[in-house]
């Protein structure tokens, strides 16, 4: 089986505020398809209280942008200057610092470097390279900015531990020359999460889910709901629940209570998942709990299935009250587990004369300016 990942609904709004996807790279792509060049805004460091963290970014034409870094006064600004940007041929890219408070009269307090450089259809190759590259395996894009310049070059990353979003650094050259290097990290291992079920709750939890940061998977055995974008249909669900990545997050709200239990019992006899999650009732509960003693399964293993689901203090059965409740429940417990995972390590990145330097693998998709 083959899953549908990381279902996405449309993002070019025609207009200001449009939804940008995770991947900023397949976006960019398909909006160069249609204009003549885009700015792309990073947020390239932070420092104290902001309105978003490190490696947001947000993409900017002469009538349209995608995403956000934040809002007010400061994401105001930056489309501003972003567009200024996009008709001067003379420069490639930029570096702007704002402390929210003094200069932009914003209650966050703290400091935001915002890196901007534009793209153009001719860095399309380079593109191109880049989401290859991130497909399969870890990528890093480092862009250099020296004075009006931006030269960018794919990289293979090492380690186990995924290093932050972004990372910028000032170079002084042997000549006294400055250079100032923005890192990001392309491959995005976010946490997986398996949804089984796309009834009227199951279709409420996507549409929450499709916006968070964590690479999702839903399955329905009912082939009349595989048209729904996103969903995989799969006739037997339960086979593929041995196909979950280790650690993932399953959550079950089937239409078919029968179903329902077969799928806990086989995540539960595989026993990997870093959460278990089934809608129903307390006594729905109580019955899959002892159906599953009666099959021989300790009562710690049983104990992880979570039943009912959603987060405390939100009430109500409308699917949407529900979803949301669920998604801040499964938020909770990512937010949780990152917590307890060790800080992000170096990049270890490869030198480009290597053969693991990814640009060097497409010849002439090394610079752009």
């Amino acid at each position: 089986m083959q899953p549908k990942r990381n279902c996405e609904r449309s993002y070019l709004s025609g207009g200001q505020g449009g939804r940008l996807p995770r991947d900023w790279v397949a976006a960019l792509i398909d909006l160069l398809q249609h204009e003549p060049a885009m700015v792309r805004v990073v947020v390239a460091d932070t420092r104290g209280s902001t309105p978003q963290e490190r490696g947001a970014v947000m993409l900017v034409g002469g009538n349209l942008s995608v995403g956000t870094i934040g809002g007010g006064r400061l994401e105001w600004e930056a489309i501003a200057a972003a567009r200024a940007l996009l008709g001067d041929t003379r420069c490639a890219g930029r570096l702007h610092k704002s402390v929210l408070g003094p200069d932009l009269g914003q209650c966050c307090g703290g400091v935001v470097s915002t890196w901007m450089d534009r793209f153009t259809p001719a860095d399309l190759a380079l593109l191109h390279a880049a989401a290859a590259a991130a497909a399969t395996g870890p990528t890093v894009l480092v862009s250099t900015l020296s004075e009006h310049h931006v030269e960018r070059q794919l990289l293979s990353a090492s380690g186990d531990v995924e290093p932050p979003s972004a990372d910028l650094s000032t170079v002084v050259r042997a000549d006294g020359a400055r250079r100032l290097v923005l890192r990001e990290r392309l491959d995005r291992n976010f946490c997986a999460v398996w949804l089984y079920g796309a009834g009227h709750v199951g279709r409420a939890v996507a549409r929450i889910l499709v916006d968070l940061p964590v690479s999702m998977t839903w399955i329905d055995s009912r082939p009349e709901l595989g048209a729904i974008v996103g969903v995989h249909h799969e006739p037997d669900p339960v086979s593929s629940v041995s196909q979950a990545p280790a650690g993932a997050y399953i959550l079950v709200m089937t239409h078919s209570h029968q179903l329902d239990f077969a799928l806990c019992h086989a995540a539960l006899r595989r026993g990997d998942f870093s959460w278990l999650g089934l809608i129903g009732s307390q006594s729905k509960s109580a019955r899959f709990r002892s159906r599953l003693r009666r099959l021989g399964m300790d009562a710690g293993v049983v104990a992880r299935l979570v039943c009912p689901i959603g987060i405390e203090g939100i009430t109500g059965k409308w699917p949407a009250t529900i979803a949301l409740a669920v998604a801040a429940q499964i938020m909770r417990e990512v937010s949780t587990a990152a917590a307890r995972s060790p800080a992000g390590i170096a990049l270890g990145l490869a030198a480009c004369a290597q053969e693991t330097c990814c640009t060097c693998a497409h010849a002439g998709t090394g610079v752009a300016s």
